[in-house]
């Protein structure tokens, strides 16, 4: 239970509860927009002000969201994005498997000297330049994740002269014969500040799930440091391990699902 559900009267609570059921059947779909409170309110019995609070705590656990302004609304929230932590896979490629429209904006494109941890991430000399793109990654034109990504530039001639919105990883295979073999992430959950907070469409404050990846192709060589920060509430972590091979020889895998959420849920 949440802290918000907690102070729900039991009317509230039960509006809450019969939302959800509905959700759950299918008798409400992901991405459907709900009808005005004073129609949920004559649906379930109850008053516009339970229904208010109703909707307030089902915000609050990422169940509906709320689209401000004129064609805006109510909507039951779409299934969290899920990163599958096993995969090396670029991001519109993985909303795509999952049934999303997958949508890119690039706020910068620069030739610049790496960062500290970049340099020695990809093994570069102090003189030596890097690619360094900042992207909005959007889901059914919603954002999902802000990245910064930084690549050796002369191993990468006129990469910026390229279509930058899509798969770098595909851009890369197709265009240099480079491909992601390898990948060690590190993950933290931060608070989203001012800047984050506008750019991703959240309250400041809210839970971001951050991934700082280092990408090495076949031979050994690294080609990408990034640093990604995913919405909390529209992204779940799934990791895959492997354990002693069964009777059959093959190898046990387990998966495991790890949720963030804010302090207050």
């Amino acid at each position: 239970m949440t802290a918000q559900e907690a102070t729900l009267g039991p009317t509230a609570d039960e509006a809450r509860r019969n939302l959800v059921s509905m959700i759950r059947s299918g008798a409400l779909r992901p991405g459907q927009r709900l009808g005005a409170e004073r129609d949920l309110a004559l649906q379930l019995g109850v008053s516009r002000t339970t229904v208010r609070q109703a909707l307030a705590a089902l915000e609050l656990d990422g169940t509906v969201r709320r689209v401000p302004g004129r064609g805006g609304g109510t909507f039951v929230a779409r299934e969290k994005i899920d990163r599958d932590l096993s995969r090396i896979v670029g991001v519109p490629a993985l909303l795509r498997g999952q049934g999303y429209v997958a949508g890119t904006r690039v706020i910068s494109a620069a030739v610049v000297h790496p960062e500290a941890d970049a340099a020695h991430a990809l093994a570069l000399r102090d003189d030596e330049l890097v690619f360094d793109l900042v992207r909005i990654r959007l889901a059914d034109g919603l954002p999902i994740s802000l990245e910064h990504v930084q690549l050796p530039a002369e191993r990468f001639p006129g990469l910026l002269e390229r279509p930058l919105g899509g798969s770098l990883y595909e851009l890369m295979e197709q265009e240099y014969g480079v491909g992601p073999y390898e990948a060690v992430e590190q993950l933290e959950v931060l608070s989203a500040g001012d800047s984050e907070a506008l750019v991703l469409d959240v309250p400041a404050g809210s839970a971001l799930i951050s991934v700082t990846r280092t990408t090495a192709d076949a031979d050994g060589r690294p080609f990408e440091y990034s640093h990604d920060l995913f919405r909390a509430d529209r992204t779940r972590i799934t990791v895959r391990t492997f354990g002693k091979p069964s009777a059959d020889g093959q190898p046990r895998v387990r998966g495991r699902i790890v949720e963030v959420r804010s302090e207050d849920d």
